[in-house]
């Protein structure tokens, strides 16, 4: 199969032309090549999408085309630039572009956001532009050739974010001797997938043609269930100190993602539903996982690997943990 991947040089992109690799597909990525190197065996076209053109593999014919743009206009040009050479079309979107993430258990009948044109990357306006993303595809290629896969939270080696990482890496260096301190809402659900397993569903998607508008997300576990997984893959013996989500937001501390926060914790009802997507349809069409303790344990040698002084986009710093974990125990 030829494979066309647009992106393919960060994260999830490269992982998808490893999985192409690895199945014996002739693998071409198009990216401007600024997030670093493609798969090794991959063939990288240097291109801007912002820019008319797809750097010459507009003029080739393609078995199938895995895109995992945000940019809507990016991604209309490309549908224009390749209707009619393509056999197959991945998108992955992402579940920012339902309306309620408040229902547990929901499926894609939620309703959708208003499409955006453009915005910027607040949940809302991510959501909008993807959903825009998925209507050019949609329209341009035909929903009898496209599957769109709604990805919920991506993990494992090569997770910058640090969402995933976090956990097992602060298990596996606890700040104070024993203790590592956590949200007292360890019920919380949460879902991790794989993005390895995410690419190779989608390579084996468009070998097969497989369509369909589906969320693409890991198993329903808790927050509680992260943190035990995490405990496993970092072989840590250190304690859950779990802490007030009252009192921590009154400290500063922050939910899901970013600098002095506690990743994955999302303690708002309109959020009750966005980590506990049912996924049954994704896995109906033959989307598989991996235990989430494998998932912990690679991006665990990930985070180890990072250079010591390259700072961290998401966590608490340790001095910062140090302070709160001894305000909590003088409380």
């Amino acid at each position: 199969m030829r494979l066309l991947v647009l992106g393919g040089t960060a994260f999830l992109g490269r992982e998808v032309a490893r999985a192409g690799l690895a199945a014996g597909h002739d693998v071409t990525c198009v990216a401007r090549g600024e997030s670093g190197a493609p798969a090794d065996g991959a063939r990288l076209v240097t291109a801007d999408r912002s820019a008319p053109g797809l750097g010459g593999v507009e003029d080739e014919r393609w078995d199938a085309v895995i895109d995992v743009a945000r940019d809507p206009g990016q991604v209309a040009r490309a549908v224009e630039a390749l209707r009619g050479r393509v056999g197959h079309w991945g998108f992955v979107s992402t579940g920012n572009v339902y309306a309620d993430h408040s229902v547990p258990g929901a499926d894609e009948s939620t309703p959708l956001l208003a499409p955006l044109e453009s915005g910027g990357d607040e949940p809302d306006e991510y959501g909008g532009k993807k959903v825009a993303c998925e209507r050019s595809v949609l329209d341009g290629i035909g929903a009898e050739r496209v599957l769109v896969a709604r990805a919920g939270l991506l993990g494992g080696p090569g997770d910058t974010s640090g969402r995933t990482g976090w956990w097992p890496w602060r298990l596996a260096h606890p700040a104070v001797p024993g203790e590592v301190l956590v949200p007292d809402a360890l019920g919380e659900p949460a879902q991790v997938l794989d993005a390895r397993d995410l690419a190779a569903w989608l390579v084996r998607c468009g070998e097969a043609g497989t369509t369909g508008v589906v969320d693409a997300v890991g198993p329903t576990t808790t927050l509680g269930g992260v943190l035990a997984a995490a405990r496993e893959a970092s072989g840590s013996g250190a304690r859950a100190v779990a802490a007030d989500p009252a009192w921590l937001s009154e400290q500063g501390v922050g939910p899901w993602m970013g600098p002095r926060s506690l990743p994955l914790w999302l303690p708002f009802p309109e959020y009750a539903g966005f980590a506990a997507r049912t996924g049954e349809a994704a896995r109906a069409l033959g989307l598989t996982t991996r235990p989430l303790v494998d998932t912990l344990l690679d991006v665990l040698r990930y985070e180890e690997e990072r250079p010591a002084d390259e700072p961290r986009r998401t966590g608490l710093e340790d001095d910062d943990e140090r302070a709160l974990l001894t305000a909590w125990h003088a409380r």
